[in-house]
C-alpha cells in the first residue's frame, strides 16, 4: 500500500540539482554492473581452452546470467519502493563482488553456471536499466528523457572501460585476474553510493529537477513481491505492454544477447585477435554513449513509436550485413561497429515514454521492469541459441541474419504501440 502524500512549498533550490548528483552516481552503478555482465564475453575462449568446455555448455551460464539479469528487473523495482534506493543499491554491489570473486576459484561447469548464472545475474539485475528509470521518474520532472538516454547508455560505457582492458589482462595474466579485478572495481564502489545516494528529492527538503513543489516521500507498505507480479497481471491484459514486451525481446536478442555476447568469438572465427574484437565492442560503447543519449533527447521531442521503428529497421539492415562485413576484414567491421553502435540501445528511452503514457507515469519503471525481463528472455536464449548455431554449424551466420529480420518484425510491430486507450493503472491491492 501507499500512504496518500500531500505537497509542500519548496525551499530555494542550489543552482546544482542534487538529481544530478544522484544521476551521475546512478550512471557509475549502472556502468560498473554492465561491465560485470559483459565480462564473460572476454572469457569464452580462455574457458574452452583451459577446461575444454563447449560455447553451447558456456551459454548455458550466461543465457541463466541475462535471464536473471532481467527477470529481477520488476522485484527489483518493488525492493527499492520498499526498502530504499541507498540500501538495495549497496546490497547488489556487495552481492556482485562477491559472485565475480569466487568465480576465480570454479573448476566445472556447475560452479560456472551457479556463480556467472546465478549469483552475478541476480546482482546484476538490481543494478540493471530498470534502476534509471525509477531515479529519472524519482528526481526529475524535465529532461527526464534525455537522462534515461544518458543513463542507459552507461552500459555500453561499461563495454568501453571494460572489455578492451579486460581482454588484454585476459591474454596477459589469465581469466582469474580479469574476476579479481571487477570484484575489486565493484567493492571500491559500494561506499560512494553509500555516501551520495538519497532515495527522493524530498530527503534533501527538494522538489524533483524542472519542478516547484516538493512531494513528500510515499510510505510504501505493499509486499514488493505483491507489487511486482500484480504489474505482471495488469500487463498481461494488456496489447500495449504485449507489443512492447515483444519488441524488447527482440532487442535484447539482437544486442547483449547475440552481438555482445558472440561478437568476440565471431571474430576470432574470422581470424581477429580477440583484443581487437574487444576494441569493436568499445567502438560500440562509445557510438552508443552519443546515440542513446541522442535517442532520450529525441524522444522528449518527437513520436517514440516513429523513433522505434527507425532504430529497430536500421539494427535489422546492420545485421544483415555484419555476415558479410568479415570479408573486409577489420574496416568492414569497424563501419559496422559505428553503424551499430549507434543504435545498441537506443530504444530504452522510447519504450520507457510508451509505458509511462499507457501505465501511467508513477508505475512507468515497474512495468518498465516486465519488459525489461523480456528483454532478458530474448537475450538469454539469443546467448544460447547462437552458442549451439555455432557448435552445431562452426558458423554464426544464420544467427546474425536471422536476429536481423525479426528487427525488420519489430520495426512494424512499434508503429501499433498505444493504438487503443490508456491501460488501467495498478492501483494497491487491499491491505
Amino acid at each position: 500500500m501507499v500512504a496518500p502524500v500531500e505537497t509542500l512549498p519548496a525551499p530555494p533550490v542550489p543552482r546544482l540539482h542534487y538529481a544530478w548528483i544522484v544521476a551521475g552516481v546512478t550512471f557509475l552503478v549502472l556502468l560498473i554492473g554492465a561491465g560485470v555482465r559483459a565480462t564473460p564475453s572476454v572469457l569464452i575462449v580462455p574457458w574452452e581452452r583451459e577446461f575444454g568446455w563447449t560455447a553451447a555448455t558456456i551459454g548455458v551460464g550466461i543465457a541463466l546470467n541475462i535471464f536473471l539479469y532481467g527477470m529481477i528487473g520488476p522485484f527489483a523495482v518493488a525492493i527499492i519502493e520498499r526498502f530504499g534506493l541507498r540500501r538495495s543499491v549497496c546490497t547488489a554491489l556487495l552481492v556482485l563482488a562477491i559472485g565475480t570473486a569466487a568465480t576465480s576459484l570454479m573448476t566445472a561447469p556447475w560452479q560456472m553456471v551457479l556463480l556467472w548464472g546465478l549469483v552475478v545475474g541476480s546482482g546484476s539485475g538490481m543494478v540493471a536499466n530498470v534502476l534509471g528509470a525509477t531515479v529519472a521518474g524519482r528526481w526529475f520532472g524535465k529532461r527526464r528523457g534525455l537522462v534515461i538516454g544518458m543513463l542507459t547508455a552507461s552500459s555500453a560505457t561499461g563495454q568501453l572501460i571494460f572489455l578492451p582492458v579486460l581482454a588484454s589482462l585476459a591474454v596477459g595474466q589469465g581469466w582469474r585476474s580479469v574476476s579479481l579485478l571487477v570484484a575489486a572495481v565493484t567493492l571500491v564502489l559500494i561506499p560512494v553510493a553509500a555516501l551520495f545516494l538519497r532515495d527522493r528529492p524530498a530527503d534533501l527538503g527538494l522538489p524533483r529537477y524542472g519542478e516547484t513543489v516538493v512531494t513528500p516521500n510515499p510510505v510504501h507498505t505493499e509486499n514488493p513481491a505483491l507489487r511486482a507480479l500484480r504489474g505482471l497481471r495488469i500487463g498481461l491484459k494488456s496489447k500495449d505492454f504485449w507489443l512492447l514486451a515483444g519488441t524488447f525481446f527482440i532487442c535484447g536478442a539482437s544486442t547483449n544477447g547475440l552481438i555482445g555476447t558472440h561478437l568476440i568469438p565471431a571474430c576470432i572465427d574470422h581470424g581477429i585477435a580477440e583484443v581487437t574484437a574487444a576494441g569493436l565492442l568499445a567502438v560500440m560503447g562509445i557510438c552508443d554513449l552519443i546515440g542513446t543519449t541522442a535517442s532520450g533527447w529525441l524522444t522528449d521531442r518527437f513520436d517514440s513509436r516513429k523513433l522505434l521503428a527507425w532504430y529497430y529497421g536500421l539494427r535489422g539492415l546492420s545485421l544483415i550485413f555484419l555476415p558479410y562485413s568479415f570479408d573486409l576484414s577489420f574496416y568492414g567491421l569497424s563501419l559496422f561497429a559505428v553503424f551499430y553502435g549507434l543504435d545498441w540501445i537506443a530504444t530504452v528511452p522510447p519504450t520507457v515514454q510508451l509505458a509511462g503514457k499507457s501505465f501511467g507515469e508513477e508505475n512507468a519503471a515497474l512495468m518498465f521492469g516486465w519488459i525489461a525481463a523480456a528483454h532478458q528472455i530474448g537475450a538469454a536464449s539469443a546467448a544460447w541459441l547462437a552458442g549451439m548455431v555455432r557448435t552445431d554449424t562452426g558458423s554464426y551466420l544464420g544467427a546474425f541474419v536471422s536476429a536481423g529480420l525479426l528487427c525488420l518484425v519489430a520495426a512494424l510491430m512499434a508503429g501499433f504501440v498505444g493504438r487503443s486507450p490508456r491501460e488501467p493503472a495498478l492501483r494497491p491491492l487491499p491491505a
